[in-house]
């Protein structure tokens, strides 16, 4: 559990501080990706609060993470 929190709280500090994507956006977001964090980024996507580019961005930060799954 603590991977899975710590992960969870990486990523929604790169989408608050390198894509500037709104806390409220994020939270949005994560109560539609019904707690799985790894939908995260797609739901952000589905959703039209972050661009294709930014989606790749996304997945690219994820791929260099040394704890690589956020499950």
């Amino acid at each position: 559990m603590f991977k899975k929190s710590t992960m969870q709280s990486r990523l929604v500090n790169f989408l608050e501080d390198e894509l500037a994507i709104p806390p409220d956006w994020i939270s949005l977001a994560q109560a539609k990706g019904e707690q799985d964090p790894s939908l995260l980024p797609m739901v952000l996507w589905q959703y039209g609060l972050v661009t294709l580019e930014q989606l790749d961005r996304v997945f690219d930060w994820m791929e260099r993470e040394p704890l690589a799954t956020l499950n």
